[in-house]
């Protein structure tokens, strides 16, 4: 990607989404502390989280700190509905538009200037309108690249716009903490601290090779670019989730391992349920929980084949809870998850016509093509789209087989190009 010479990557965030749907329809929550959830805390209104709470906090800390708190459970149609009543007015304002969340997107404005004015005037009318139409609050920070634009709609929060001009960004971005750093977890930070690295200024006066013995080869050269504000990727439009998950908070306890395995069963009839809707399939099953004491592991499976079956999915969640029995009775357990780590993949229309379509890595372009025709598609889901609908696909010969064509470049050699039956 080549990046531009001016800011235009606006990055657009609700602010404490949850809390301020709540607070717009229930006129007597503005202006007070607001925590939606009841035993975890799964969203904070601003007035909240002065008092110090935070998401994903217990339920009696949240209240030990700011006791009058309003406690709301959660509605989750009304935040859906309110996401796409945003993303309405995200595709109004540009085309490209590339969501992270329900309450976040990056949208390239490079090409509006003529039609609706620079990028900080377009931010701002997004603002304005995000306000009118939906009646919450954004902040929105402009860039030239997509890290930098997210960084300064972190710094503007809550309901702000910030524009980093590009002979400005190494400016605002070093005297930054480490933790802005995409990558920068708590285990991550507290590693670079013990270093004496606190400013993402010292990770940059850092040579790569350093980070690398340090963090490890992907951690290390990714923090490191980052650091010197090189982030080449462009917004994508159309991008898919690479998981789908539910979780659910069970409470203190004490929990027997029946309720546990009740608690699982929905949640992987959900969690399949809604890849079937969206014709996704998987591999890898994974489990979190989190403890009374807050502490939280992970446990993860491969099937042998992608699948989407409730049955098959259930069977290798039940092993994995299983095996964290001795855990739960030690520790006790507060929260169950079962995200489900999908792939770009969609059901086949036919036992032969297996349309697969991997995430491209950003030296790959990938096109598809039908064997029965000469010109490119764009996806080979939308050939197998039509089938799963009942209908013989238009493009693919009589078996259904279908080609993918894949051509690799590197910077170091000739582009050179395979054919691979999927």
């Amino acid at each position: 990607m080549f990046v531009s010479g001016e800011a235009t990557i606006l990055h657009a965030d609700l602010d404490a989404f949850y809390a301020s749907v709540e607070q717009r329809d229930d006129p007597r929550l503005r202006g007070r502390p607001v925590i939606v959830g009841g035993g975890v805390v799964l969203a904070a209104s601003y007035e909240a989280k002065a008092c110090g709470v935070a998401t994903a906090m217990g339920g009696r800390q949240a209240l030990a700190l700011c006791p009058h708190a309003i406690v709301v459970p959660p509605r989750m149609s009304a935040y859906s509905a309110a996401s796409k009543a945003v993303f309405e007015v995200f595709r109004d304002t540009t085309p490209l538009v590339e969501g992270l969340s329900i309450d976040e997107a990056f949208l390239d404005v490079g090409g509006l200037r003529r039609i609706a004015g620079p990028p900080v005037d377009i931010a701002a009318r997004l603002r304005r309108q995000v306000r009118e139409r939906v009646g919450l609050p954004i902040t929105v920070g402009v860039a030239r690249t997509k890290f930098l634009a997210k960084v300064a709609s972190g710094v503007a929060k809550p309901d702000g716009l910030l524009v980093v001009p590009p002979d400005g960004e190494l400016a605002f971005l070093h005297p930054l903490a480490v933790e802005r750093l995409w990558g920068v977890g708590r285990v991550t930070a507290a590693k670079l601290h013990e270093y004496g690295i606190s400013s993402v200024g010292e990770v940059a006066a850092l040579p790569e090779s350093v980070l690398v013995s340090t963090l490890g080869r992907a951690l290390g050269r990714h923090l490191h670019a980052l650091a010197q504000n090189r982030d080449p990727r462009a917004v994508v439009v159309g991008r898919r989730r690479g998981s789908i998950g539910s979780q659910r908070a069970i409470g203190r306890g004490p929990h027997t391992p029946e309720g546990l395995d009740a608690v699982v069963v929905g949640l992987v009839d959900r969690v399949t349920g809604r890849m079937r809707k969206a014709h996704r399939v998987g591999r890898t099953v994974m489990l979190r929980l989190r403890f009374a004491d807050f502490s939280r592991i992970s446990r993860s499976h491969t099937l042998a084949h992608p699948t989407s079956g409730t049955a098959e999915v259930l069977v290798a969640v039940r092993a994995l809870l299983a095996n964290a029995q001795p855990l739960i009775r030690e520790r006790g357990c507060t929260l169950v998850a079962s995200p489900w780590a999908t792939s770009t993949t969609t059901p086949p229309c036919s036992s032969s016509c297996r349309s697969t379509r991997a995430t491209p890595t950003p030296s790959t372009r990938r096109s598809t093509r039908c064997t029965a025709g000469s010109a490119p598609r764009r996806s080979p889901a939308r050939c197998c789209s039509v089938a799963a609908r009942g209908s013989r696909c238009p493009c693919c010969p009589t078996d259904g087989s279908y080609r993918a064509v894949a051509a690799v470049s590197s910077r170091n050699r000739a582009s050179t190009s395979s054919s691979t039956s999927v």
